[in-house]
């Protein structure tokens, strides 16, 4: 990686020019990570502790729930410190693992999310071959096939954005090193780069979008024909989802397919909010949280460890 370019750090865009600015957005992004990291906590250790919820949906859950404090771990602590001490150096070894677990994790999410709407679309449309289908044994395959794959694909396209040479500017125009930034940056060729992730979004981005988009046009025509108490139950598990996965795909879509003339660094940094903090932020509120469900497991667990504290 030395060998490949003549910089030794890059430089990251803070989140605004002035220290009253910089300082909001810190403790704005610091309220929403550590939000984040309780929601998805809770959720863990409910659907861990409580033996109603070891479903496979709860399962995915679970899952979904620990990616989201890795990946939004990635890259907002550090852009807040980064923010608040002024120094915005971050060296190339350090560049080259975010951009890594970036990308992995994202791709992770893309994966778990479209699992969990072909989950979704069994227990509905064919609920009486639910328990056959969807097996703990299936479950966890899919989970290990998930993490094996994110590790290859993270590993193609940091190790091609590290094998071009640097030699211009440092300054990445966004709070965390990405892939687009770094291209803007180089000195070489970057069109095979440019194919790699064009390739790689449609193959990856765009099939799940069309499977999960399938797979709710089923769900919905399904749901159309229960009585209207059970739509409204099943519409409240279902639209989140779609909105989560709207929003994490069409910003990643904006980021990372742009032509680069026409990017603009404020631009990519708001769009780079909704695919790195907004979906971590979300999943707990938006599948758990307001699920009855996991609201009783809540109250269970909290009086269990009441009732033994007071023994």
């Amino acid at each position: 990686m030395a060998n490949s370019t003549t910089v030794t750090e890059f430089l990251l865009m803070g989140f605004a020019e002035g220290w009253k600015l910089r300082f909001l957005y810190s403790m704005l992004f610091l309220l929403m990570f550590l939000a984040t990291l309780l929601g998805n906590l809770l959720i863990v250790t409910v659907t861990t502790a409580d033996q109603n919820l070891h479903t496979p949906m709860y399962f995915f859950l679970r899952n979904l729930s620990i990616l989201d404090m890795c990946y939004i771990s990635v890259t907002v602590p550090n852009a807040c410190v980064n923010s608040l001490t002024g120094n915005r150096a971050i060296s190339v070894t350090g560049c080259a693992a975010q951009i890594f677990l970036v990308i992995y994790c994202a791709f992770v999410e893309i994966l778990f999310l479209t699992v969990m709407a072909w989950d979704r679309y069994v227990a509905i449309c064919q609920p009486l071959h639910y328990s056959t289908i969807i097996n703990v044994r299936l479950c966890v395959r899919m989970t290990v096939a998930s993490l094996l794959s994110g590790l290859v694909y993270a590993g193609v396209h940091t190790g091609n954005t590290f094998v071009l040479n640097f030699c211009g500017s440092n300054t990445v125009p966004q709070f965390f090193c990405d892939v687009p930034s770094l291209l803007r940056l180089s000195c070489s060729d970057t069109s095979s780069n440019q194919l790699s992730i064009l390739i790689s979004a449609v193959l990856v981005c765009g099939g799940s979008f069309v499977f999960i988009a399938m797979s709710y046009v089923r769900i919905f025509s399904a749901v159309l024909k229960f009585p209207a108490q059970e739509q409204g139950k099943a519409f409240s598990t279902c639209v989140p989802h779609v909105l989560v996965v709207s929003i994490f795909l069409s910003s990643m879509a904006c980021v990372y397919l742009r032509p680069a003339a026409t990017t603009e660094a404020l631009q990519d940094m708001v769009l780079s909010v909704f695919y790195t903090m907004v979906p971590p932020f979300l999943n707990p509120v938006l599948y758990s949280l307001r699920n009855k469900q996991v609201k009783e497991a809540v109250r269970r667990v909290i009086l269990r460890k009441v009732h033994s504290g007071a023994r």
